[in-house]
């Protein structure tokens, strides 16, 4: 099972998932992520993905709601580091990521997440 780490860095959750995680392992990943903005405040939640090069529709659903449930503890979330093969495959499959703000890499991310402050 995977052990992905969730940092703090200024106030920022930080996340970097840097291998394909089972269902279990993303829906683990979420339930701890969301359980650590219950106990801390945070400003922002960034999840980085540029480790992965293909990502399934339910990861996809999982990213989605993961940012949707932060949202209404009043948490922004930002995905960073989609690979092309991984923006081709969700254009694809449909997917609605509207609500989920995306940028290119970490740098940006944390950049977009400092202005909402």
């Amino acid at each position: 099972m995977a052990n992905i780490p969730i940092l703090r860095l200024e106030g920022y959750v930080i996340v970097s998932i840097q291998d394909d995680l089972s269902d279990q392992e993303a829906e683990d990943l979420q339930k701890r992520l969301l359980e650590s903005l219950a106990v801390r405040t945070a400003h922002g939640v960034l999840i980085d993905v540029s480790g992965l090069e293909i990502v399934d529709s339910y990861f996809c659903r999982i990213l989605r709601d993961t940012a949707a449930m932060a949202q209404l503890m009043g948490v922004g979330t930002c995905v960073t580091g989609l690979a092309p093969a991984v923006a081709v495959t969700l254009t694809e499959l449909g997917l609605d990521l509207s609500m989920v703000h995306t940028e290119g890499n970490l740098d940006r991310g944390l950049e977009w997440l400092r202005g909402r402050d």
